[in-house]
C-alpha cells in the first residue's frame, strides 16, 4: 500500500517530480526515505576488487621465503656457535666478509649514493661496532642468573614473534633515499630480535665470541632487508636467482643439521610459495563488493589552469 500510495504521488501532478537532493531537507509529497526505480541504476559491483595472477603472487611470495631462509641461517650460526662448532676467529670473518658483501651490493644496485653519504655509513658503522666491543663484557654476563632452558624458550618466542611482525612488503627507502619511518609492529620486530640475540650471546663461553655473534646478528637483522629491497629494485631476476639459491642452501645446511627440521622447513617453503598463493586466488572467487549511490559521496574537484 505504501508503494502504491507513493508511486500515486509521484505520478500525480499536484506533487513535483522527486529529485535526489543533497542536504537539501525533505522534498513535500516524499517520505525522506523514499527511492524511485532509478536507484540502482549506479550500483556497481566488484570496482576495487583486484583481480590477481596466480604466477604474480608466487613470484611475489619468494620475498617472504627468502627472508624466512634468512632467519633459518641466523639461527643455524647460533646453535653451532653454541657448540663451540664456530670459533671467534671464524665468526669475526663471517661478519667482515657480510659486511664487505653487503657495501659492494649497495654500490652496484644503488641508484643514487654519494661519496658523503658512504663515508657517513662507515663512520656511523664504526661507531657502532665500536660501541658494541665495549659493551659486550656487559652482555656476557646478561642471564647469568636465568637458566638455560628459559633462556631457548624466550629466545625461540622472540624469533617467532619477529618473523610474525616483520615488514615483509614495506619498501626501507623513501624516494629521496633517506630511511623511512618504522611502523609500530616493525619496531617490535626488531627489537625481538635483537633482544634474542643479546639472549643466544650470553651463553657463550668468551666475550670475543659474544662481540662476533651479536655483530652478526644485527648485521643481518638490520642491514640484510634492505640489501634485499636493493636487489629487487636493480633487477627482479636477479633477485629471484638469489633467492633461490639461498633457499637451496639454507636447505642444504638444514638438512646436515637435522631431517625432522629438514623437512619441517621445506613444508613451510612449499606452503608459503605454493599453497598460499593458490589459496588467495581461490578465496577471490567468492569476494563480493557493491558500490552505489547509499555509500559516503566522494567529492571530485576539476582545476583547471
Amino acid at each position: 500500500m505504501q508503494m502504491e500510495s507513493q508511486r500515486s504521488r509521484s505520478a500525480s501532478p499536484t506533487y513535483p517530480k522527486w529529485r535526489k537532493v543533497a542536504y537539501g531537507g525533505m522534498q513535500p509529497g516524499f517520505d525522506d526515505n523514499h527511492t524511485d526505480e532509478s536507484f540502482l541504476e549506479d550500483m556497481i559491483m566488484n570496482a576495487n576488487v583486484v583481480k590477481r595472477d596466480l604466477v604474480k603472487v608466487m613470484l611475489d611470495s619468494v620475498s617472504i621465503s627468502q627472508y624466512l631462509c634468512i632467519v633459518a641461517l641466523v639461527v643455524l650460526v647460533w646453535t653451532y656457535t653454541l657448540r663451540s662448532i664456530f670459533s671467534e676467529r671464524s665468526l669475526l670473518l663471517l661478519d667482515f666478509i657480510l659486511l664487505g658483501a653487503g657495501f659492494f651490493v649497495i654500490l652496484l644496485t644503488a641508484e643514487m649514493i654519494s661519496f658523503n653519504l658512504l663515508l657517513n655509513y662507515i663512520l656511523k658503522i664504526s661507531f657502532f661496532i665500536t660501541g658494541l666491543y665495549i659493551l659486550s663484557p656487559i652482555y656476557h654476563t646478561l642471564t647469568r642468573s636465568i637458566s638455560s632452558d628459559s633462556i631457548w624458550a624466550l629466545t625461540a618466542t622472540l624469533v617467532i614473534l619477529h618473523l610474525f611482525l616483520h615488514n615483509y612488503s614495506g619498501s626501507p627507502m623513501k624516494a629521496s633515499g633517506d630511511l623511512e619511518y618504522s611502523t609500530f609492529t616493525s619496531n617490535i620486530s626488531l627489537n625481538a630480535s635483537i633482544v634474542a640475540s643479546l639472549l643466544i650471546a650470553s651463553r657463550l663461553p668468551s666475550r670475543l665470541h659474544v662481540f662476533a655473534i651479536v655483530l652478526f646478528s644485527l648485521q643481518v637483522f638490520l642491514f640484510a632487508p634492505f640489501v634485499s629491497f636493493c636487489i629487487r629494485k636493480y633487477s627482479f631476476w636477479l633477485h629471484l636467482c638469489f633467492s633461490l639459491g639461498l633457499m637451496a642452501v639454507t636447505l642444504f645446511s638444514v638438512y646436515q643439521l637435522h631431517q625432522l627440521l629438514f623437512i619441517l622447513l621445506l613444508s613451510i617453503l612449499v606452503f608459503v610459495n605454493l599453497v598460499c598463493p593458490y589459496w588467495l586466488i581461490r578465496i577471490q572467487e567468492y569476494k563480493f563488493e557493491i558500490n552505489g549511490p547509499w555509500d559516503e559521496a566522494k567529492l571530485c574537484f576539476n582545476v583547471t589552469d
